[in-house]
């Protein structure tokens, strides 16, 4: 008798379960558990990380996080209008601005920005925080640009007209109409890539850091290298997944209630 589509599915899914059960029992058994807890969590060195690694590496992640936030929110406001304008050097300015800063990665643009541009140049950045959030900023309103232009052209086109209509100019009817009702819309996107900013700040540690402006993952670097110990980087790991978890939790319920409302 052959057997539906429906539950081939669903023996290939138990099975898929079963066979990560047993592999998870396996690496149960033959991991030494001691060693491997004296490696990379000793409660002595978890001690020793509180409460600099709140006061001081949090902190400077958070900030450097919300410095980049704001700058690629606005940068990237501006380069989705720019998308959205008739006019067409607008539109290839902010096309080829958002495609360069999407191609590079995110470590070449600090090291150009940070490295390149000074020594080119000679001019110095004022502070540790710009030379880092500034580049985080650029990078991130590449791909916030995208974001609010999907959001801006999912209005639908009727609430332009009407306020059109009313004799309303164009610019007071994108900023009083439209990108309100788009940024109700983009916000768990914006959500998330506020998520991955909080990671991304692990990457400025290349550009060099004070002992003031020290990020979570230099802060675990550093302590590994101070202990020959694993256990301040998986510190620093928790301490991420305690800021970034209720985001995303925050980002999956505001999916959940925009489906619930649209049915």
């Amino acid at each position: 008798m052959a057997i539906s589509k429906r539950k081939r599915a669903m023996y290939t899914r138990y099975a898929v379960y079963a066979l990560s059960i047993a592999a998870l029992l396996a690496v149960a058994l033959l991991v030494d558990w001691s060693k491997l807890s004296n490696a990379m969590f000793r409660w002595n060195l978890v001690k020793e990380q509180f409460p600099d690694i709140l006061t001081k590496a949090a902190k400077n992640t958070v900030i450097f996080t919300i410095l980049g936030f704001a700058g690629g929110l606005t940068f990237g406001l501006i380069f989705a209008l720019m998308r959205l304008s008739t006019i067409r050097p607008y539109r290839w300015l902010a096309a080829i601005y958002i495609e360069i800063f999407r191609g590079i990665p995110l470590v070449v643009t600090l090291l150009i920005l940070g490295f390149g541009i000074p020594i080119a140049t000679g001019w110095q950045w004022p502070n540790a925080y710009m030379q880092g959030a500034v580049p985080l900023a650029l990078v991130a309103a590449a791909y916030m640009a995208e974001t609010i232009r999907a959001g801006i052209e999912a209005v639908p086109k009727g609430q332009m007209e009407a306020a059109r209509s009313l004799g309303m100019s164009y610019p007071r009817a994108m900023s009083t109409i439209v990108i309100p009702q788009a940024l109700r819309i983009i916000i768990p996107p914006l959500t998330n890539e506020f998520v991955l900013l909080i990671k991304d700040t692990s990457l400025i540690s290349v550009l060099g850091v004070t002992a003031a402006t020290k990020d979570l993952a230099r802060f675990g670097r550093d302590g590994v290298n101070s202990t020959a110990n694993a256990t301040p980087l998986m510190v620093a790991g928790l301490v991420y997944l305690a800021m970034t978890l209720p985001l995303t939790q925050l980002v999956a319920w505001m999916e959940r209630r925009a489906k619930a409302a649209g049915k």
